[in-house]
Order: C-alpha cells, then sequence, then structure tokens
C-alpha cells in the first residue's frame, strides 16, 4: 500500500538569519501565524561514522555579482554571502532548516574590470566590488565554524590586459628587452599560428595569444616563472586566507590543443599543491568528452559535462528514461576514474554560469526537476548546485546571445537590492516558479524538496562513499545501485517513469533489504516494501537499509 506522507509540521518564523557588519538586507516577514516549513522526518540513525574533511560534499555554486548585495550598490558581495549563511547552512545538519550545503565555490573574486571577473587584473587583491581581502577571510571563518568548505575560481591560463604582468610583457617586446622577467610571461609569435588566436602588441613585431578574448592574453608556462608565481599566488589563498582549494577555469587550455602536455602540467602542479594543503578540493573545467577528461584525471576531478545540460544522462532519464542507462555509466566513469587515481570522483551537476539553467529544460511543473536532482544528488562523487537551482530560476543566453542571462540576481523575494549582471536582458516574466521567499512555507515547493534530499544524502553516506553496485532490472526503466561503505550498504532505486513500479530485489541481489530508509519524489508518495518486493511511486526515489 502507498500512502500519502502527512505533512511536517511547521517551525520557526520566515527569516534569514544574518551574521557579521554591514548592511544587512531586510527579509519580507509573513504572516504573524505562518510558521517555515522545517524538515523533521529524515532519519539519520546510519552506523556509519563520516570523516568530514572528507570531499564527497554537495557544493553550491554562487555567481558572487548575483547572489547577494549587502551595501546597496546593486552588486553582489562577499559580506552578501555572509549575511544570507544560515541559508546555505545554519551549522546543524538536522535542523532541516536550511539547505545544508558542505562546500560552496565562488566564481572569480579578484580584482578585474569585468562584471565575470575572468580577465584577473590583480591575483592578490579582492575586486573592490566584492569587498576586502578581510570579507574573504571572514567567510571562509563562518563556513569552517559551519563544517563546509569554501573553493574560489582560480584562473590561470590567462589574465587581464589590464595586469601589471601584462603591461611589462608589452614593453618588455617593444623593447626587444630580453632580460626583463616578463619577457616570456605570455604566449608570444612573430606571426599569428593557424587555428589559434593571437592580436599584435601595439607598435611591436609580435602577436600575443588570446584564444578567449584580446582582454584576455594568455601565460606562459613554458616560461617557469609563470608557474612559480601562480604556484606561489595559490600558497597565499591556501595557507593566510584558508581557502580549502580551487575549481580551475579552462584547465584545458594551458597548452593549446596539447591534452599531453596539459596532463602533465597539472600533475606537476597538483604535486605541489598538495604538499601545502594534502587535503586540498580540486575540480576542473575541462569542457569535452569523457576520452578528453580521462587524461586529466591522473591529477585531478573533472566536472562530468557528458551528465549536464538538455542532452546529458541526468536530464535523459529524469524525463521518464531508462535509469538503468544511467545507472550503467554512472559505474563505468567512476570505476574508470579511480583506475586513474585512488583519490578520484565524479562531479555531476546539471547547470552552471556557462550554461542555460536546467529550469528551462527540467520544467518544475511536470517534476522533472525533482527528479533530476534526485538523480545527481542522492549518488556517488561530489555533486554541484547552480545558486538558484534549488528555487527554479530560469536563465539563458536568449537573442542577445549573452552569458549574462545565465547569471541573474537570485530572488530571494525580499527587499535585497542585488540586481542582474551588466548586459542581460532575460524578461522576468519568464520567471515562472517564484521567489525563495514564495517557497518558504510550502511542504512541496522545490526549495524544500531539495532541503530533505541533502538531508537524506547525508544520512545515507554509503551512497556517496562507498563502492558502486548497479542494479539491472529487466522490463522496466526504474533501476538503481547499492552502495556499500565500512560494513555496511544501502540501496537507492530511482522511478522516473509516470507509474508506480514494484521491483523484486531478489531477483538483482543476494542482499535482502527490509526497510525504508527515505522515500522522496513528485507527489509526495512514500514506497513501501514487503519481503524482496519495493513498490515505488511515479518520480519517486528509495533508500533502503538492511
Amino acid at each position: 500500500m502507498i500512502k500519502k506522507r502527512m505533512p511536517v509540521a511547521a517551525m520557526a518564523l520566515v527569516m534569514v538569519m544574518m551574521t557579521g557588519c554591514g548592511k544587512t538586507p531586510a527579509v519580507t516577514e509573513p504572516e504573524e501565524d505562518a510558521k517555515e516549513y522545517v524538515v523533521t522526518d529524515v532519519n539519520f540513525d546510519s552506523s556509519v561514522e563520516v570523516a568530514r574533511e572528507d570531499n564527497h560534499r554537495v557544493f553550491y555554486e554562487i555567481f558572487v555579482g548575483s547572489f547577494s548585495d549587502s551595501d546597496g550598490d546593486g552588486l553582489g558581495d562577499l559580506r552578501g554571502i555572509i549575511n544570507r549563511f544560515d541559508y546555505l547552512n545554519d551549522g546543524d545538519v538536522k535542523s532541516g532548516k536550511s539547505l545544508g550545503i558542505e562546500g560552496i565555490w565562488l566564481s572569480p573574486i579578484m580584482e578585474s574590470p569585468s562584471y565575470h571577473k575572468y580577465d584577473v587584473a590583480d591575483y592578490l587583491a579582492i575586486d573592490d566590488e566584492f569587498g576586502t581581502m578581510e570579507d574573504l577571510k571572514e567567510l571562509v571563518k563562518v563556513a569552517h565554524e559551519r563544517d563546509v568548505k569554501v573553493i574560489i575560481d582560480f584562473v590561470m591560463n590567462h589574465s587581464s590586459k589590464e595586469n601589471d604582468w601584462f603591461k611589462k610583457f608589452c614593453t618588455a617586446r617593444r623593447q626587444e628587452d630580453t632580460s626583463s622577467e616578463f619577457y616570456d610571461f605570455y604566449t608570444c609569435e612573430k606571426e599569428p599560428v593557424p587555428g589559434r588566436r593571437f592580436e599584435k602588441i601595439a607598435a611591436s613585431d609580435w602577436y600575443y595569444e588570446c584564444n578567449f578574448s584580446g582582454d584576455m592574453p594568455e601565460l606562459n608556462y613554458d616560461n617557469p616563472h609563470v608557474k612559480e608565481t601562480l604556484l606561489k599566488i595559490a600558497r597565499f589563498y591556501l595557507e593566510e586566507v584558508g581557502v580549502d582549494g580551487f575549481r580551475f577555469d579552462a584547465a584545458k587550455y594551458i597548452y593549446y590543443g596539447d591534452e599531453t602536455k596539459n596532463a602533465e602540467f597539472w600533475l606537476d602542479f597538483m604535486s605541489e599543491l598538495k604538499k601545502i594543503k594534502p587535503d586540498i578540493y580540486t575540480v576542473a573545467e575541462v569542457w569535452d568528452s569523457d576520452t578528453v577528461t580521462d587524461k586529466y584525471e591522473p591529477a585531478l576531478n573533472c566536472f562530468n559535462f557528458t551528465m549536464s545540460q538538455t542532452e546529458g544522462y541526468i536530464a535523459e532519464a529524469a524525463k521518464k528514461g531508462d535509469v538503468n542507462k544511467y545507472v550503467k555509466y554512472v559505474d563505468h566513469y567512476v570505476k574508470n576514474i579511480e583506475k586513474k587515481n585512488s583519490d578520484a570522483m565524479i562531479v555531476p551537476f546539471i547547470a552552471n554560469h556557462d550554461t542555460d539553467r536546467a529550469a528551462g529544460f527540467l520544467q518544475n511543473t511536470g517534476g522533472f526537476a525533482k527528479v533530476a536532482a534526485n538523480l545527481y544528488i542522492l549518488g556517488p562523487g561530489s555533486p554541484f548546485i547552480y545558486y538558484g537551482e534549488e528555487i527554479g530560476m530560469k536563465g539563458s543566453r536568449g537573442g542577445a546571445n549573452t552569458d549574462a542571462n545565465r547569471r541573474l540576481a537570485m530572488l530571494w523575494g525580499d527587499d535585497d537590492t542585488v540586481k542582474d549582471p551588466k548586459g542581460s536582458d532575460y524578461d522576468v516574466k519568464l520567471q515562472t516558479n517564484g521567489t525563495l521567499n514564495d517557497q518558504l512555507l510550502s511542504e512541496t515547493s522545490l526549495y524544500n524538496y531539495y532541503k530533505r534530499l541533502i538531508m537524506i544524502r547525508r544520512a545515507n553516506p554509503e551512497m556517496y562513499l562507498g563502492t558502486y553496485e548497479p542494479l539491472s532490472f529487466a522490463d522496466t526503466k526504474a533501476g538503481g545501485f547499492i552502495g556499500e561503505y565500512q560494513g555496511t550498504k544501502v540501496c537507492v532505486l530511482h522511478n522516473t517513469s509516470g507509474s508506480s513500479v514494484t521491483l523484486d530485489l531478489s531477483k538483482v541481489t543476494g542482499d535482502a533489504f527490509t526497510t525504508v530508509a527515505a522515500s522522496i519524489g513528485v507527489d509526495g508518495l512514500d514506497a513501501t516494501i514487503e519481503g524482496s518486493k519495493v513498490t515505488i511511486p511515479a518520480q519517486t526515489s528509495v533508500v533502503l537499509r538492511k
């Protein structure tokens, strides 16, 4: 028998707790008798001990300039993130009040002339629009007090034209001053190389490489001084600021088109970083097929682009697709990268700041957004949520063909003054899923769904820390896997179809799972188990324990 989950008692007035100094964004108060929905039905009875320095965490990408504005200038900033930290993680994994994320990735925060900051003018300065180095240190401190890791975007392939390094490089090239330490700091040729982009250095016979933009000259890693300089910068942020690691932008472009040389560079660079911080968290952007990312995995983990976006494995399975195909892929990927690196882990995501937002292709009204979240959060590795994904924010390049439309202001629904970035023209009428404040009170909202989902994952660590054994069921698209860690097991099953299914576990495993530890689905119906047969409602996932 399938039963409707009873509504959980609501508690605590709706508010986003603020910390730190500076202007605090006010929060719209609910009606006097309204209460915030709190998740209280997740069972934390697992006997597994999780070492919280472990890197298998749920991360949350924040495009800093669009998240929360603390000083009323319309730009998100570091103080805004500090003020909103109780929203991200209130320090109690069982409270059911905060989103419960375990790590944050900050988009570039170093001094830069652009809104996106992927062209760094000064690597050792925080951009004035975002705050100060002291603000960053305070944010790291607040995060660590709540057992949340902080990684920052490290743009190493190129800098800004406004960087003093580049200005000194151009001067040295014009003067043919080979004695200058900056003479070979950037990639430079007498003639442009076919298939790559170059621009001429004014008043000289030289061309500098700039594959992303003429405003982003590419650093020359054949010059040992460049690598040593960037390594010193990394050391500063790890040791002096206390960040936990980095997201490496454009990792496959260090040596344009030379994957072998790139892979060798990252092996060397990562070996140096691990001397500084053995448990460093790093993830690389290698936007390519698995056959290409394979070459980087011996050095560091890579985002899995094969699983992401409209045509990725997650969306395919979420839209009533074949879960058996999905788990078979995950199993192959995990086992493959673990052969290359014992510390390797899968890093899945649906969308990020460079892609159209997931709510555009995973309609919340059809339940696909919730099902997709089940698939990639209730699984191995370290999943990444893009800010606003948890409330179904939309955003796409559109007619203006601009990434700014993918990086719109977070929809808090209170009086936060954060605004959309420069160049965006996304019609607010297209935002059909509401604001955070619209969703706070509703048990069935996407936001509260994400809260429960992350808690379920945390309460059942075998699913992400342990071995991964896919289960193959015949004559059904439902499927799942068994995760084993420290001698205990969980069975995670997904039914992405539009109708209830009953699976006989005795046909695929000798393990006897007898208890429904958690059930989460679009319609709020609970899965049930009788003997070896588990019945799973439509668009629902279930976690079974012995």
